[in-house]
């Protein structure tokens, strides 16, 4: 697994509040923790968290032991944050002072955060390089890499199907397309920086609109005709496409 796969694994981890809760829990305990004593303290069901702790340790985030007391029974398997999680942690003070510093500016960071955000789209050049005739899918699969959980939303009037696995509503082939001025819209169900990007909008939000538009430009779009909109709901982003995208893929195709 690669350095980007790995940190693509801890985001996706990471877009779960209830996740981040977790493991913020294990971050600051002075002690591993069953998943009993997880469930007591975030107030969530033992089952759930058992589930929440097997995706922060899949992507490397916590680590297990085995409580060995020389008592009868199963032994307790404990919990702790492993070098992974402090990783991020540090990621998410630096993204913080980044976003501090950049907010000084008179737009409130906007354009250089755009402009961070192109460049960052420029280390997927090499695999997005051949790939403009698939469409949308090049940008879902890097933004379901990364954490977003993207989801095409079916133009209006078009048949669709769910795909159940990826996540994601795929526009069915032969139906009715919308027209080079209506938006293809990518809602972002899930976001790994959604922290972050309460406390400083202008700035976090605005390095994800320069991803998109430095993707967008790399597949051979025009990248001012994509749109971010933040939290138009609680826990949910969109993205919108205008020009020749197609949707009927999904992100791990």
């Amino acid at each position: 697994m690669t350095d980007e796969e790995a940190r693509g694994g801890r985001h996706a981890a990471l877009a779960s509040d209830a996740r981040r809760q977790v493991l913020e829990l294990l971050m600051w305990s002075g002690a591993a923790l069953d998943a009993a004593a997880v469930a007591g303290q975030v107030g969530l069901h033992v089952t759930t968290v058992r589930f929440h702790l097997e995706q922060l340790e899949s992507a490397g985030l916590i680590r297990r032991s085995v409580e060995r007391a020389g008592a009868r029974g199963r032994p307790r398997i404990l919990f702790t944050a492993g070098p992974a999680a402090r990783e991020d942690e540090a990621r998410h003070d630096l993204s913080q002072a980044l976003a501090g510093a950049l907010a000084e500016d008179a737009d409130g960071g906007r354009a250089r955060a755009i402009r961070a955000g192109e460049h960052w789209s420029a280390s997927f050049a090499g695999e997005l390089r051949g790939n403009a005739g698939e469409g949308v899918a090049p940008l879902l699969r890097i933004l379901d890499r990364l954490g977003f959980d993207p989801e095409v939303e079916v133009p209006v009037g078009a048949m669709a199907d769910a795909d159940e696995t990826a996540g994601t509503v795929a526009v069915a082939a032969g139906a009715d397309a919308p027209g080079p001025t209506a938006p293809r819209v990518v809602n972002l169900l899930a976001c790994p920086f959604r922290a972050d990007a309460r406390q400083a909008p202008e700035v976090i939000c605005s390095v994800h609109l320069g991803l998109i538009r430095g993707i967008a430009a790399t597949l051979g779009h025009d990248p001012e005709g994509t749109e971010l909109r933040p939290f138009v709901g609680p826990e949910l982003c969109q993205v919108r496409l205008r020009g020749a995208w197609v949707a009927d893929v999904s992100p791990t195709e």
